[in-house]
């Protein structure tokens, strides 16, 4: 136990102390073997990587996450893992970019004091990271070599795809090294398929004697003013939208949770400056429901490659009983399943979410990966082993939380 705690202290310390001193440099040299801060990766070269990202992830996109590192709560100063092809490979004679993790020390991530690496927080539940399509195995590879340089003996994949092409290339990697990746826990969340027709959809969905109520909310919704759905797309758009998002959000249930993003600066800065610039690149849509002139309840919804990923919703619960939040994801599931451009579109809630469960009845297996480094590692087995404590003492809390907040709810 006293080899494996030193252990832990030297790969705490290895981890802090190979930061690259080119913090400033556009980009992470392909040759160093140190973590170097999130900020130094070349905001061009992310870029690229995501347009050949074989899986899509909205959450982390460059505007995204760094965006986040910059000023979200409890989210900044993170490292980055990183792996580069072959500099003859590309046309301008460059190394390129073919996979990038954003990474934070175990003791950061979870108060334990064991030598791995987590993917971080980016504030989204979805924490697949970009790898080359062409060279997705190689990509995993180099950052598994990268963070056992770096003094980790596990990488832990947080809220990553559990059939995704990334975690099936990290599992390639490690059964030619006579590995495997363990599940630490999984869930299933819903999706919504967006290639269908969207009322034959909802119609399988909900049946008639659900959408005959929604409909009868809806007129009582437009004695208010006429209801209208409205998409902000450009920068332009997109700015004060987020702005009446921002407010709905505040104005809730999340508010008296202390969770709503405008109730702090750094997480407002965060969103604000995310918001706007994947506006610039289509990335991102603020999604409206309107009574009249009153808005009523908006969205936030991330766009990369064919997929969309329905991030936050803010509501005026003085409108609670004609279910405006319901309203406005129904319009939503008919903007999405129009655009020929979106294949899929993940809820990022939590599982049996109550609210989006019954609308979208597709499912994502969801869930985070423990990825050993070394064969044969005692430490590996000790990682194991807390993560599985900590899930069992942590679900029951977890539990009696929600079941509180619900029961604090339904008094109001």
């Amino acid at each position: 136990m006293v080899e494996i705690a030193n252990s832990a202290v030297v790969a705490r310390a290895s981890i802090k102390n190979t930061t690259s001193k080119r913090a400033g440099a556009d980009t992470i040299s392909p040759e160093g073997g140190a973590l170097a801060p999130l900020t130094a990766v070349g905001a061009g070269q992310w870029r690229a990587l995501a347009e050949r990202a074989n899986d899509p992830n909205g959450y982390y996109l460059p505007d995204w996450e760094l965006a986040v590192n910059a000023s979200a709560r409890g989210r900044t100063d993170v490292a980055a893992l990183s792996a580069w092809g072959n500099a003859s490979s590309a046309q301008d004679g460059a190394a390129r970019l073919i996979g990038l993790l954003p990474v934070i020390s175990m003791w950061r991530a979870y108060r334990i004091p064991l030598p791995a690496l987590v993917s971080a927080d980016p504030y989204g539940t979805l924490g697949t990271p970009p790898l080359d399509r062409d060279m997705a195995d190689e990509a995993a590879a180099q950052l598994m070599r990268q963070a056992r340089r770096a003094g980790a003996h596990a990488l832990i994949l947080r809220d990553v795809s559990l059939d995704g092409a990334a975690i099936k290339a990290f599992d390639r990697v490690l059964q030619r090294d006579g590995l495997r990746p363990r599940v630490l826990q999984s869930h299933l969340r819903a999706c919504l398929d967006a290639t269908r027709d969207a009322d034959e959809l909802l119609r399988d969905a909900l049946g008639p004697k659900k959408l005959k109520e929604l409909r009868r909310q809806r007129n009582r919704l437009a004695e208010h003013g006429a209801v209208g759905f409205e998409v902000a797309r450009t920068r332009e758009e997109v700015a004060p939208a987020l702005e009446i998002f921002l407010a709905l959000e505040a104005s809730g249930w999340k508010a008296r949770r202390g969770t709503a993003l405008l109730q702090d600066d750094s997480d407002a800065g965060f969103i604000r400056r995310a918001a706007v610039a994947l506006a610039a690149n289509g990335q991102c849509e603020i999604v409206t429901l309107r009574a009249g002139e009153s808005p009523v309840a908006a969205a936030i919804v991330l766009r990369h490659q064919d997929s969309a990923f329905y991030f936050k919703l803010g509501v005026d619960e003085r409108f609670a009983k004609l279910s405006p939040g319901v309203q406005l994801t129904l319009d939503l599931t008919r903007h999405l399943c129009a655009d020929p451009a979106i294949a899929l579109a993940d809820s990022t809630a939590d599982a049996d979410h109550p609210m989006i469960n019954p609308i979208w009845r597709g499912r994502l297996a969801i869930g985070d990966v423990l990825i050993p480094l070394r064969r044969r590692d005692p430490v590996v087995s000790l990682l194991h082993a807390a993560m599985t404590l900590r899930r069992l003492v942590r679900a029951p809390a977890q539990r009696a939380v929600r079941f509180l907040r619900k029961r604090q709810e339904q008094s109001r």
